[in-house]
């Protein structure tokens, strides 16, 4: 567990210094900062997208994601969560809500967060989620200095999903497989480019739909092999 408490302690202490270092900075610069961080995000996204050999089955899977978690209303969930949150430490960022669930998806989404559960878990080996800590922390430190404290708050969610991931590490062996991490890993590069669209206000996406594709990429290699 180690490594998610360093990857949970970093996602808050930059969202601190994010939080702090808004106060001192312009719209203008904020606004060219989330562009940036924006930009950044879409071209991680289609690196992770496009590194597959096929993308119709991510393809799939992220139709069916997207309608499985429409269903669910899991974006919905998502942010009644960060609604509760807001209400209970009385916040007045506006833009509470939209910073709890863009960083949480980004956070927990990804082939960096299996792999290093997986290797801390079973291995007691936590350099990856320490690797994963530094690139969250500087992340945020952007996303916090335009989008407030909820960025802060999705460290419950790290928390959460990475711990659980890492405490079953024994019992989901099996995404280490090259198939099916390289399916996770392109479908999750479909869902942080959806991340990156958002922050640059290009469109709204609810990302948080998305999430159950990441299910059925894990599967699919296993069911058609």
């Amino acid at each position: 567990m180690i490594g998610t408490l360093a990857n949970t302690s970093a996602i808050v202490a930059g969202s601190l210094v994010g939080v702090a270092a808004g106060r001192h900075l312009g719209e203008d610069l904020k606004r060219i900062l989330m562009q940036a961080l924006g930009l950044a995000v879409v071209v991680i996204g289609l690196q992770m997208a496009l590194s597959a050999q096929g993308l119709i089955p991510s393809v799939a899977c992220l139709l069916l994601g997207a309608l499985t978690g429409e269903l669910m209303r899991i974006e919905r969930g998502v942010e009644r969560i960060g609604e509760v949150l807001k209400a209970r430490f009385a916040s007045g960022s506006g833009t509470f809500v939209q910073g709890f669930v863009s960083a949480t998806v980004l956070y927990i989404t990804g082939a960096m967060t299996i792999i290093g559960c997986i290797q801390d878990g079973t291995a007691g080996n936590p350099d990856t989620l320490f690797l994963k800590s530094l690139l969250d922390g500087v992340a945020s430190m952007a996303l916090a200095s335009t989008l407030g404290i909820g960025v802060a708050f999705s460290a419950l969610s790290v928390l959460l999903v990475q711990g659980s991931m890492t405490l079953l590490a024994g019992h989901i062996a099996f995404l280490q497989e090259p198939a099916v991490l390289a399916s996770i890993t392109s479908t999750g590069g479909m869902i942080i480019l959806a991340i990156g669209i958002n922050l640059l206000g290009l469109s709204v996406i609810r990302v948080g739909n998305f999430i159950p594709a990441l299910v059925y990429a894990g599967l699919y290699p296993l069911l058609f092999p």
